[in-house]
């Protein structure tokens, strides 16, 4: 399992869309989307949890696409160990 960093969604931005956005290169076992404490809005940033080859293909195809929030950042955060 590989933790997935991704930067740049709009302040709009749901787990639903984030989710529905990378689900198409493989499934979304995990998403954390940083929201403002006080607002609910999103920060701009989420983690999100796939599998090795799923989160690659996420990487190569959603790395520098353009959303409403701008262009996206998605990058490797860490890899989970198997226990």
């Amino acid at each position: 399992m590989l933790t997935l960093t991704v930067r740049g969604l709009s302040r709009s931005s749901t787990e639903k869309e984030v989710t529905d956005l990378f689900s198409v290169h493989g499934k979304v076992r995990g998403l954390r989307l940083a929201r403002d404490v006080f607002s609910g809005e999103c920060k701009g940033y989420a983690e999100i949890e796939m599998e090795g080859h799923e989160a690659r293909n996420a990487i190569s195809a959603l790395n520098g696409a353009f959303t409403p929030g701008g262009a996206l950042r998605v990058e490797l955060k860490s890899e989970k160990r198997r226990r």
